[in-house]
């Protein structure tokens, strides 16, 4: 691939080029928070259009036109992530009862209550109960011995 030396028309010609037209080394290139001159461009064709534009949309959209219907649809309602799950977890009371927890999510995930991904994000509350309880738990236990010294 050639590289093509930086104009004023390609890209940024303040910052220190090797001979070949590379950023110089230690020279970390844009500046951080500056955005590209492209989408500056692109945003200021639109200024002002997007209503215009939006609306235009819907009507294709509403006239039958798929990829319109599409990208209207794409924004007005956002894709889903994930879902609620529908699941009877265990009472956790004690660091302990995480076990009998883990036990619950593991047994729905082999009858298919479950999807594998739906059980990791389970097995991470569960987990961030335990180390709570843990956590208050270690507290508690150094303030007692705290006041007894």
């Amino acid at each position: 691939m050639t590289r093509r030396k930086p104009t004023a028309e390609t890209g940024n010609t303040d910052a220190p080029r090797t001979p070949k037209g590379q950023f110089a080394p230690g020279n970390p290139g844009r500046r951080p928070g500056s955005r590209n001159k492209a989408t500056l461009t692109v945003e200021q064709l639109l200024d002002g259009e997007a209503e215009a534009i939006t609306r235009k949309a819907i009507d294709l959209a509403l006239a039958g036109d798929t990829t319109a219907l599409r990208l209207v649809m794409d924004r007005i309602v956002a894709p889903r992530k994930d879902r609620p799950v529908r699941f009877a977890l265990p009472p956790m009371k004690t660091a302990d009862d995480a076990a009998s927890a883990m036990a619950a999510v593991a047994a729905a995930v082999a009858a298919g209550d479950l999807t594998p991904t739906e059980a990791a994000a389970l097995a991470d509350v569960v987990e961030t109960f335990r180390r709570t309880l843990e956590t208050t738990d270690l507290a508690r236990r150094v303030a007692e011995l705290e006041n007894r010294s």
